[in-house]
């Protein structure tokens, strides 16, 4: 393959076109035993796993997220300190990010990844985002 093949694939790879992305199944996090409920996740190609979560308010939460390896860098952004979620955190490929916090508001708050490169769409923009649903 020439360069220049090359470049105009890379190119096309990284742009894509805007994702129509619905939010998928519902996971609704259960406390373990000692009383923190615990999402595993994985992030990868302009996405999260699962992408809806429901926990319940005033319950301690551990998201442990595993990113599949890749060059694009990618990270999870809340901004809601409020409602006790408000961090932003790289996700490395090479091992799993644990976020910890205790939900203090009920509400749908959203997450994402505010990565983006050059000129091209954000991963927000082409999908990589998702939702903690708090419960009474």
């Amino acid at each position: 393959m020439n360069k220049g093949v090359l470049i105009l694939f890379i190119i096309f790879a990284l742009s894509g076109a805007k994702a129509n992305h619905k939010l998928g199944t519902r996971y609704i996090a259960v406390p373990d035993s000692d009383g923190v409920q615990r999402i595993y996740m994985r992030a990868g190609s302009y996405y999260y796993k699962p992408d809806h979560i429901v926990v319940k308010k005033g319950v301690p939460v551990e998201l442990i997220i595993l990113r599949e390896s890749s060059l694009v860098p990618h990270n999870i952004v809340m901004d809601y300190p409020s409602a006790g979620m408000k961090f932003d955190v790289e996700i490395n490929p090479d091992k799993p990010v644990r976020i910890s916090f205790t939900p203090l508001k009920t509400g749908s708050f959203e997450f994402y990844c505010d990565k983006k490169l050059l000129f091209f769409p954000s991963h927000r923009e082409k999908g990589m985002h998702g939702v903690i649903e708090v419960t009474e």
